[in-house]
Formats: structure tokens, sequence, C-alpha cells
């Protein structure tokens, strides 16, 4: 369609010609029956021989027959070699071996330079160094001597003026209270306030009073305290089966008949006598021993234990 301004849409985008679309025209193949690789079924594949395994024998090689490394060489000796590579590094010294003159020379002192390299060194000389005249300073400043006195009653011995005196009162603060005290009762006008509700200090000008009775004063009694001590009037007696032992003579015998009570002398169901209900009952309870033999022996081990450990 031609634009406003009479150019078409590929003139105005700037493309010489409409792109072509590829696969206008093909048929239609789904992605599922598709072949993985087209060219592996097409034309003449190449066909190796199979994987070789490794072995002793020269198939498991690339090479038709085994080649030897070291073959046709001749002897070498190893000593000759080393002695051929000592002489050619000797060449490359310049003059002799360094061989020194002597011995090391041992010290012969503390302090001495004997047998060292470099020899005394000046600068641990034990000479004194050159050094410039001493001239003694100038004398101090001289002033007046000290004043003599601590300072406690003596006068102009300080380095300050003397104080001055002023009179201290024996009274002051007293008539300093005196005054302030005057000056309070002269600005106060009037009494002080005082309340009127309570005509009296306390509820009562009593205030321990009790209007009951009191109770009559309990009399202590006093306990007759004896002087002297109990004493039995003969020892005590031994009870043999009869009641020779005991404080009472033996009571008499007492006929009691058997009789049968009647049915109208039983109490009723209200004045029955109380029966408390049963306790909790017993249950039976293993034996310490019982457990440890059952946590011991047990179904995975009853056939490998013996008797004996028990």
């Amino acid at each position: 369609m031609p634009a406003e301004g009479g150019k078409t849409d590929m003139e105005r985008i700037g493309l010489f010609s409409e792109m072509e679309y590829v696969t206008v025209g093909d048929k239609y193949l789904s992605s599922f029956n598709r072949p993985f690789n087209e060219a592996a079924s097409k034309n003449k594949q190449m066909l190796p021989g199979g994987s070789k395994e490794m072995s002793n024998l020269q198939a498991g090689y690339f090479d038709p027959h085994f080649v030897r490394i070291f073959e046709g060489e001749g002897y070498v000796n190893l000593n000759q070699v080393r002695r051929r590579h000592m002489m050619e590094e000797a060449k490359k010294n310049l003059g002799k071996a360094f061989l020194p003159s002597s011995g090391e020379k041992k010290p012969c002192g503390l302090g001495s330079y004997y047998g060292t390299i470099g020899g005394p060194v000046p600068f641990f000389s034990a000479q004194s160094k050159p050094r410039e005249k001493y001239e003694a300073p100038g004398k101090n400043l001289y002033t007046n001597p000290g004043k003599k006195g601590t300072g406690y009653g003596y006068a102009n011995v300080t380095i300050g003026k003397q104080f001055s005196h002023s009179a201290d009162f024996y009274d002051a603060p007293k008539l300093n209270f005196k005054k302030e005290n005057e000056e309070h009762h002269r600005l106060v006008k009037g009494t002080p306030f005082k309340l009127n509700l309570y005509p009296r200090e306390y509820f009562d000008t009593n205030p321990y009073l009790f209007e009951n009775p009191l109770p009559p004063i309990k009399k202590i009694e006093k306990k007759e305290l004896l002087t002297h001590p109990f004493k039995p009037s003969s020892p005590g007696k031994k009870a043999g089966g009869m009641k020779a032992g005991t404080f009472d003579p033996y009571p008499s015998h007492s006929a009691d008949p058997y009789v049968v009570k009647l049915s109208s002398q039983i109490s009723s169901k209200g004045a029955k006598i109380f029966h408390p209900p049963s306790g909790p009952k017993s249950r039976p309870v293993e034996s310490i021993m019982t457990l440890n033999v059952k946590r011991a022996l047990n179904m995975k081990n009853y056939k490998t234990v013996s008797v004996q450990s028990y």
C-alpha cells in the first residue's frame, strides 16, 4: 500500500525486496516421526574394523611389527662418560684450587686481635678521646638571707604582705539569730491558725477507758511440794501366772449365761454400725529375682546362656 508521501512500505523501510519464506510449500513432518540423523542413513558410511583389546599380540598396536628403541646402538661405559664430564668442568677453572697458607689461629686472650682477619679496630680502642678544657660556670645570684621564723606568731616572714586585723565578736552568731527572729516576728500578722474541730486532744480524756467490768483476778494455785520422796511399801511383785503382781486383787467370776438375742433386740437400719469400705486390693507382683532372670534370659539367648552363669 502506498503511503501518504507516495512511497511504498518497502521503499520507506529501506529494503530492495521482501524476504522470502523458505518453508512455503513443504510437506508437514511431525517431530515424532522425524529421524534423528538423516545423513547417517544415506550414502556409504565409514565402517571401522571393531575395537582392539590390549594384549601381548601385535594386533593390539597400530604398527605392524614391534619397534625397539635402542636397536643397533653400541656399548657405553658410564665411568668414561663421568670422567669426560669432570675434565670439561676442570677446563672452566681460571687458576689453581685455593689452598690456605696454614691452619686457623687460636686467640691468645680476651680482647686480643690475634687470628682475626681485619686486625684491631680503632673504634674499640681503650685510649681516652681528646676533650676540651673545662671551664667552671659563673657564680649564682646572691640575694638577702631568708627571714627567720615559721610564720606562726611572727610578722613579716611570708612572701606576701601581712594580713590586716579584722574584729570578730564572740557572740556574733547569737546576735545574728536574735535579729533574724525579731525580723520574723515583725513580719508575722496575727496569731497562728488553729482548728476547732476537735475540742479535746483525744476522742476521750482517758484513751485507756474500758466501760465493761474487768474479769476477776485469777488466783494462781500453789502446788504443794512433797518434802519426802515416794517410797513403795514393799518391793514389786513378779507375775507368776496369777494376779499376785497387780495393784488390785483378782476380780470375782461373774456368770454370763448364753442367751440367744431376739429379732426385736436387733437395732434398726439407721443405727447400724459403720463399716468402712475395703481398701485397694493387692495384685500379684513378680519378685526382683524373676525380673532379673527375664532381663538376662530372653528368647534370643536362651540356647547359648549356660545355667552356671546364674
